[in-house]
């Protein structure tokens, strides 16, 4: 089954973006690479926002192999400008882009279409690139309400810049409430 990973670079206190959309805190080292992740997907999942910030900093999907899907309450439903612009619910979304085959999906954010997706328990894993600023106020990557869900790190690298990568895998089923039993035993 084809997997729904989060994935996007955050300040060390949970922002994705300034409070204006500014994304210059973030930075990729030298030795960082993620060609083994975009080899291992064929489509990407955004917000209209985020998409807005990409083409701001010069992003174009247009040139892409791979389908680029944009949530959008604003935009009409359809494909234009080397995206495809939709407004379903994500659990109806995610179903029929999971019945065709392909590599996994790249869910680029931003955090209220995040939200959406783990409230329909869509997310099924996480990599995080942390970079070593504190903004103390911006755009964060989990805004409030977002339901509790487990997963356990796979991964965890330090790159040069302080730049730290995590990677998480979604819990689900007999595993989850095993876990959620030993961690109400250790809080007695």
């Amino acid at each position: 089954m084809r997997k729904i990973i989060l994935g996007c670079g955050i300040s060390l206190d949970g922002y994705i973006a300034r409070l204006t959309g500014d994304v210059d805190f973030l930075f990729m080292p030298k030795d960082y690479s993620q060609k083994e992740f975009f080899s291992s997907i064929d489509a990407y999942i955004m917000g209209r926002k985020t998409l807005d910030a990409a083409r701001k900093m010069g992003g174009s999907f247009g040139g892409s192999k791979a389908p680029a899907y944009v949530f959008s309450r604003s935009q009409p439903v359809g494909k234009r400008e080397g995206v495809t612009f939709v407004n379903q619910p994500p659990a109806d979304f995610v179903a029929q882009l999971r019945e065709k085959d392909g590599k996994d999906v790249w869910h680029m954010g931003g955090g209220e279409l995040a939200r959406a997706f783990f409230e329909a328990d869509l997310i099924d894993e996480i990599r995080l690139g942390i970079v070593p600023t504190l903004l103390g106020e911006g755009i964060p990557l989990f805004p409030a309400g977002f339901p509790q869900r487990e997963f356990e790190l796979t991964e965890c690298k330090r790159y040069s810049g302080g730049l730290a990568s995590l990677e998480y895998r979604r819990i689900r089923g007999a595993k989850s409430k095993a876990n959620k039993n030993v961690s109400r035993r250790g809080r007695r």
